[in-house]
């Protein structure tokens, strides 16, 4: 197959618009089989590794959320569609690992994380946001969603579930930042409608004691329906849409996780 950046512009714009309209279909289809209305799912399309062109073809699609996991790769894109879309107003939302040192940068452009996971994390995302508003590189807060370790390892990233309720109480409490809700990634080896599950209890309590916490970002290329069926309201979907990945990604950083 030829390398995306070596395709033909016209052949790329068929290319997604097609495999992104399939995905919708999948996404309309596991709505319906769960008894949930389509409105209530958001698609986030994962564009790491993939470039800005890629982007402004969703955009003009009509996709306004973007997922990216790498932040220096993240920053580039970012400012890099900004000046070739005229009156772009995408929503960034950064789904993978953060170092605590790049919370200033991600702080500028990003609408929502998806992988807060250690207080000290949200100490540095306060600190950054704070600076931001201040400095009126942004106007609104940032939402945080808490990612959770289901199966305890935490180095594969995420809180352990008994840290849960501490952390989203430091989210809560800190001026800038606002608590959205929560995220997972099964472990590999899974049954994704029973890490789902469990996600989903976890999430049940949280929004006992946090009620607008109520995002629940769960669901990959290849579980998508299980997350759905579990009430997901946002699936991060790469693959699916923008195909395999480049073997050499454009930007090397120690960011690193899968979320799609």
């Amino acid at each position: 197959m030829t390398a995306h950046s070596e395709r033909a512009p016209e052949d790329r714009t068929a290319e997604i618009t097609h495999a992104f309209g399939a995905v919708r279909d999948r996404l309309g289809a596991a709505c319906t089989s769960a008894g949930r209305s389509e409105s209530d799912v958001k698609l986030l399309p994962v564009t790491k590794f993939f470039p800005a062109s890629d982007v402004a073809i969703l955009y003009g699609l009509g996709c306004r959320d973007f997922g990216e996991s790498r932040e220096q790769e993240a920053s580039a894109k970012v400012d890099e569609l900004a000046s070739s879309v005229e009156g772009a107003t995408p929503q960034w939302h950064m789904i993978g690992h953060l170092q605590r040192n790049k919370a200033k940068s991600v702080a500028r452009w990003a609408s929502s994380i998806h992988s807060v996971d250690s207080i000290r994390l949200v100490d540095a995302l306060q600190k950054a946001v704070t600076t931001a508003v201040d400095d009126g590189a942004r106007t609104e807060p940032l939402d945080v969603l808490i990612q959770i370790s289901i199966d305890g390892d935490v180095h594969r990233g995420g809180v352990e579930r008994d840290d849960l309720a501490a952390l989203a109480d430091r989210v809560a409490s800190s001026a800038n930042l606002r608590l959205a809700g929560v995220m997972a990634v099964p472990p590999i080896d899974a049954d994704p409608d029973e890490a789902f599950a469990d996600l989903a209890q976890l999430h049940r309590g949280l929004v006992e004691q946090h009620p607008g916490a109520t995002e629940l970002s769960a669901g990959m290329t290849s579980d998508l329906e299980a997350a759905v069926r579990h009430g997901s309201t946002c699936v991060r979907v790469g693959t699916a849409i923008l195909g395999s990945r480049p073997i050499t990604s454009p930007v090397q950083t120690t960011d690193h996780i899968s979320h799609n």
